[in-house]
């Protein structure tokens, strides 16, 4: 049992370390509705103790381990204290990677009988996410498939972009508008739209089949994401209609629904592909103008 999980956060991994090391770390990571409170914590994470208190005037001593101490990728702690002991075994890995230049994967691993389903919560808790149903989704979905890790499966789950394909998603909705000069920019513009063309994804799934040193998230999008107004250029540009008429926040509602709208059409997302980057892969179409005239059939510059 026990359970993996990780998140990627905008700081090197020296930075990220330092925080866990700082007083009030440990209250920050835990979750207001666990039955449980922090009595103490560690004065070190090399070989310091932490002690919270749960109902029944039980403790929890979480003990840090001076051989899983390797500062600033890992620390290590463990159940250490009677009568919990005796009767469950944890073993709690906290792991830190670098992922490019200024961001650091972090990682929870919990080695324990305690099944998955009580550890996702909390531990869920301790790695931001979006909000929202699709958010939920992911996390809900990526979970039950790191499950398979427990058997030794390569997992890889792909965080797939706004694809691009005039055959469904949000190019399906745009093209007839923007062809008959009818496009524009949604609301003011503003919002990042993280990308992908359909031939990309396609290799990018095709890459996670194959390719042993892939594992874990990987986001399936074009390394350079644009803002709306820019996509908005791009995609007359390659149709040669004009784009002057903005697009009222109510438009993309009426057609994908509230919910749609807010999260797909409306959404503001700046993601880029560490990972596929990290593994030196190579795209079809990293600019957004070469993406929409590949899959439009259109010839960029030409009348």
């Amino acid at each position: 049992m026990g359970i993996v999980h990780s998140s990627v956060v905008d700081f090197p991994p020296d930075e990220v370390f330092a925080w866990h090391r700082r007083r009030g770390a440990m209250p920050r990571l835990t979750p207001p509705w666990a039955p449980l409170r922090v009595l103490t914590e560690a004065s070190s994470l090399r070989d310091g103790q932490a002690v919270l208190g749960l109902p029944g005037w039980l403790r929890w001593v979480a003990a840090h381990q001076p051989d899983g101490y390797d500062p600033p990728r890992r620390f290590v702690d463990e159940l250490v204290s009677q009568p919990l002991r005796t009767v469950l075994s944890w073993r709690h890995s906290h792991e830190f990677a670098a992922e490019g230049d200024s961001a650091t994967r972090v990682t929870d691993r919990i080695d324990t009988p305690v099944p998955q389903a009580l550890l996702r919560p909390m531990v869920a808790y301790r790695h931001p996410r979006g909000d929202g149903f699709l958010a939920d989704v992911v996390a809900d979905w990526e979970s039950a498939a790191l499950a398979a890790t427990e058997d030794g499966v390569r997992v890889v789950t792909v965080r797939t972009g706004i694809v691009q394909s005039p055959r469904g998603g949000s190019l399906r909705l745009l093209f007839p508008l923007f062809a008959a000069g009818l496009g524009g920019r949604l609301g003011d513009g503003e919002q990042w739209l993280a990308w992908i063309g359909i031939d990309d994804m396609i290799d990018v799934y095709l890459r996670a089949l194959v390719d042993p040193g892939l594992v874990g998230p990987v986001n399936a999008v074009a390394p350079r994401p644009v803002r709306n107004a820019d996509y908005t250029t791009a995609l007359a540009h390659v149709l040669h209609r004009p784009a002057l008429l903005p697009v009222p926040s109510f438009g993309p509602r009426l057609v994908l629904g509230a919910e749609g709208a807010d999260e797909l059409a409306g959404a503001s997302q700046r993601v880029v592909p560490r990972r596929l980057e990290q593994a030196d892969h190579r795209f079809r179409h990293p600019e957004v103008r070469q993406a929409l005239a590949h899959v439009l059939g259109r010839e960029l510059g030409a009348r």
